[in-house]
């Protein structure tokens, strides 16, 4: 559209003009009548602060109507946190304030009902810490044992989203803000791409089902590709994608639409043709076989860290892992945790909204099960469950993260406007489409700052949190400083919600928690295929 404005506009103007001075000057009025809008569409079409009104001059700010007024509508017929889009106005006004480094105070107090159902909260200390003596970008080393170049992770970084599924400009975007702040972008599962390296930031080169960037022509892993991508100075860890929470057991989706011949050379694939990645891998297919292609891309990388990416399914796979990494002695260096409500460009409806593990279940369940092996100490997780505030990286940490990373709220600082169009290219602002028409009106240079901002704003209010709790170091956060409502007049502590189990408990059967023994015999170190003894497992 940008472009047509400009063709209508320019012709407009001269034709208006020509026949004010030669056929008469009631075409002058007309023409000034016009003159302010059209001014106003020509400096919509060349400014680079807004992607959606650089791509819709004049047309585009009506959007800014609608978010003056949404405050005033949701007073009176809605809660401000019901609003059924996949992020709520409050979690949408942190990223968009933050990006654009305006204030992001709110007047007036708490805006959530504090007394529904699932309502959480912190605790403060009477005796908080001076959060001006503590570190404002905490790091956490990760890399066990057998890592060679270990990895100093941001508490914040880019969660995975492929090129392919987001535009080259806005891939740009969110590498030259991770370059900017010092944190790392998740490649995804489309390979490493050259908007990837425009700016050198730290990358997190995650390999999934359909191995883009390092596949042989039949859909194979290629040890060799994979050695040459890894091999370059500005890739930090290897992640191996087994599912995510948008559509666990699945396998990744690019619509035809958007694999472009350039998408289709980096994936090695045909162009033009839906890109359904197979839901398994063919590298491995037993737990020990994970961890043996966990050991073989270390070593390929050069001892680089790495580590695996699932949203939690049946209990007893995950414990088959956990037995396997005891008898192998070989440990990932870290493991991502998605849930089962995570979000993406394209997935069918039944998966995206009834499979997997919710995120908070599963992040507490795969952070006792290390323990109850004894492999937390040597393994770092990472939450990539819907983060946005500083408030969801305490409450993750909590849980049992280390570390975080964010997807959709990155893709909101570089511009998304949760248009929902995804999946058929015509995103809008140009985040998620290979329309340069679209895809132009996103300024790298403006965005990439904005992307930074968001991230340094966030992590300085997760520090803040600590402060306020009395906490000056990461590991001194645990389950009992957050609290959810269960209903109107009862709320029980995270301690209570996902208890803790002893560390070791998992090793010998006589120590085993209640709830755990009937999955316990279910797992095979030596396959994913679940004993079920039929035996009735009683639950926590």
């Amino acid at each position: 559209m940008r472009k047509a404005f400009l063709i209508f506009g320019g012709l407009s103007l001269i034709v208006l003009g020509l026949l004010s001075i030669f056929i008469s000057t009631k075409f002058a009025w007309i023409l000034l009548g016009l003159s302010p809008i059209l001014l106003l569409g020509f400096y919509d079409a060349f400014q680079k602060k807004s992607a959606i009104v650089r791509n819709f001059p004049v047309v585009g700010r009506s959007r800014f109507i609608a978010e003056w007024l949404r405050p005033k509508l949701y007073q009176y017929f809605v809660e401000p946190d019901t609003d059924g889009r996949p992020f709520s106005r409050i979690k949408r006004n942190i990223v968009y304030q933050r990006a654009k480094s305006v204030t992001d105070t709110e007047p007036f107090g708490t805006q959530e009902n504090v007394y529904s159902e699932g309502y959480e909260w912190m605790n403060h200390s009477i005796v908080p810490v001076d959060a001006h003596d503590m570190d404002m970008s905490p790091r956490v080393m990760i890399g066990g044992k057998d890592c060679k170049q270990p990895y100093s992770s941001s508490v914040l970084n880019i969660s995975a989203m492929s090129f392919g599924s987001l535009s080259k400009t806005a891939v740009m975007a969110m590498n030259g803000g991770a370059a900017i702040g010092g944190f790392a972008h998740n490649t995804g599962e489309g390979g490493i791409s050259p908007y990837h390296d425009k700016f050198n930031g730290d990358l997190i080169y995650q390999i999934g089902t359909g191995y883009f960037g390092c596949r042989t022509n039949d859909g194979n892993f290629d040890p060799e590709l994979f050695r040459q991508r890894t091999a370059e100075d500005n890739v930090k860890m290897i992640e191996i994608k087994l599912s995510q929470g948008a559509k666990p057991g699945h396998g990744g989706i690019l619509p035809a639409k958007k694999a472009t011949p350039e998408i289709a050379k980096i994936r090695n694939i045909e162009p033009y043709k839906d890109v359904n990645s197979p839901p398994f891998h063919k590298a491995f297919s037993t737990p020990k076989g994970l961890l043996n292609f966990v050991q073989q891309c270390r070593e390929l990388s050069g001892g680089k860290p790495v580590g695996f990416k699932l949203c939690l399914g049946h209990r007893s796979e995950f414990l088959a892992i956990c037995k396997a990494m005891v008898e192998t002695q070989i440990l990932p260096d870290f493991i991502s945790i998605d849930g089962g409500e995570g979000g993406t460009g394209a997935a069918p409806v039944e998966f995206s909204n009834s499979v997997g593990t919710p995120f908070k279940e599963g992040l507490a369940f795969v952070y006792n099960a290390l323990v109850g092996f004894n492999l937390k100490r040597e393994i770092i997780l990472n939450a990539t469950g819907k983060i946005v505030s500083g408030f969801d990286i305490f409450r993750a940490i909590a849980l049992g993260a280390d570390v975080c990373s964010s997807a959709r709220a990155m893709m909101m600082a570089v511009g998304c406007i949760q248009a929902l169009e995804c999946n058929k290219n015509t995103c809008p602002t140009g985040v998620a489409s290979h329309k340069p028409s679209l895809y132009n009106g996103i300024d790298v240079n403006d965005k990439k700052h904005r992307v930074a901002n968001y991230q340094k704003e966030t992590v300085k209010a997760f520090v803040e949190l600590m402060a306020a709790s009395g906490i000056d170091h990461l590991d001194k956060i645990n389950r009992m400083h957050i609290y959810q409502r269960i209903d109107q007049h009862i709320s029980k502590s995270y301690y209570k919600l996902y208890s803790y189990i002893p560390e070791g408990s998992l090793l010998n059967p006589e120590s085993y928690p209640r709830g755990w023994g009937e999955y316990m015999g279910m797992a095979d170190a030596n396959s994913f295929e679940a004993r079920f003894t039929g035996v009735f497992i009683e639950e926590d």
